[in-house]
């Protein structure tokens, strides 16, 4: 990895934020004005299509950027994935291709690429180490999406080697919190099931208006759960397990990661004797989906009768991440999963429900 002493992010930084509007962009956005920085750039999707090549190409070309957080993505749960398969291959290709080559071209010195936990082997060794990268086969259901995000990586390894780059690749585990999507046949896990859990709460209480507003804010209910209101049915058998992380902890991550010098991230990377370009952001604890369900239970404050559906996939078995090397630089989580439900919670209900 080329090594430098090129300064780290300076709060007069012009700095890009890819996917702002997004849960992980918007939240990278509060983190930088937090800190001070004020040159923060941003466009929409109906101002500018990442998938378009000559058009980012063009805004590259228009902008003074120092750096750039690519946070933009086609992101989705095992029903999205595995159903929509081309489109997350295709279009986070196509978007990660056309901002990497177009900062490198225009002079960006400074990127920080977020990948996915799903990078990993299905039956990868637990915790996941950064090194466990291309050790073995994909989890199926998410597989092009997967490869998707491992290419980033690459790409951002590869003009770092090349052209003397400082690209940084940041793979954080499963990410909730505000502006999160709620949409319960493509949202992730956490957000579906707390979503469930509301929506129980509502038809428990015969609140159909309070069930109205919702499905006009976050999209309709499939037929079979509202069939089964005011109980809940889960996926799988509840038994995977999975480690989440707060999104206003993975963006004071992001930023950094991106404040760190080369010769420490370089340090970081290359520690236990074999080199990465990568690295891990988790809380270090993971649950299984049971004890997901029983923590978003309490939070609602609705004993929903749940009634778990196995003949839908669990995926993954485990996705526990190693965070050895970023906690060696000092970085650590500060929002615990239960307080972290409740502050989204929270969100969704005086935020998005209020704006819908």
């Amino acid at each position: 990895m080329t090594q430098s002493n090129s300064p780290v992010l300076s709060k007069s930084a012009s700095i890009y934020v890819a996917g702002h509007r997004g849960m992980v962009g918007s939240s990278i956005v509060r983190r930088l004005q937090a800190e001070g920085y004020s040159r923060i750039i941003t466009r929409t999707h109906a101002e500018l299509d990442l998938i378009d090549q000559q058009a980012v190409v063009d805004f590259f070309r228009s902008e003074k950027i120092d750096a750039v957080f690519m946070a933009a993505a086609r992101v989705g749960g095992i029903h999205a994935n595995n159903t929509y398969r081309a489109d997350f291959i295709y279009e986070n290709l196509m978007v990660e291709c056309n901002v990497i080559q177009a900062a490198f071209t225009s002079g960006v010195d400074r990127l920080l690429f977020l990948g996915s936990s799903c990078i990993y082997p299905r039956s990868c060794p637990q915790p996941m180490r950064e090194e466990y990268l291309l050790s073995g086969y994909l989890e199926p259901t998410n597989e092009p999406y997967a490869i998707a995000k491992i290419a980033g990586i690459k790409l951002c390894e590869s003009y770092n080697r090349q052209h003397g780059t400082h690209y940084r690749s940041v793979m954080p585990t499963n990410l909730y919190g505000p502006n999160d999507s709620f949409d319960l046949e493509n949202s992730h896990v956490l957000p579906a099931m707390l979503r469930k859990f509301h929506l129980a709460k509502l038809a428990g209480q015969g609140d159909w208006e309070g069930i109205r507003r919702d499905e006009e804010c976050f999209g309709p209910m499939p037929k079979d759960m509202r069939e089964a209101l005011p109980g809940v049915r889960l996926w799988g058998t509840g038994v995977a397990r999975r480690e989440f992380l707060h999104v206003d902890d993975m963006a004071a991550a992001c930023v950094f990661v991106m404040q760190v010098s080369d010769s420490q991230y370089g340090q970081a990377c290359a520690d236990r004797g074999g080199e990465v370009s990568h690295l891990n952001v988790g809380c270090g604890k993971d649950n299984t989906i049971r004890e997901l369900a029983a923590i978003i239970r309490k939070v609602v404050g609705f004993e929903a009768d749940v009634a778990w559906d196995s003949s839908r996939p669990d995926g993954t078995p485990q996705k526990l991440l190693d965070l050895s090397r970023l906690s060696g630089l000092g970085w650590s989580p500060q929002i615990d999963l239960g307080d972290g439900v409740r502050l989204t919670y929270e969100w969704y209900q005086t935020g998005a429900l209020q704006a819908g």
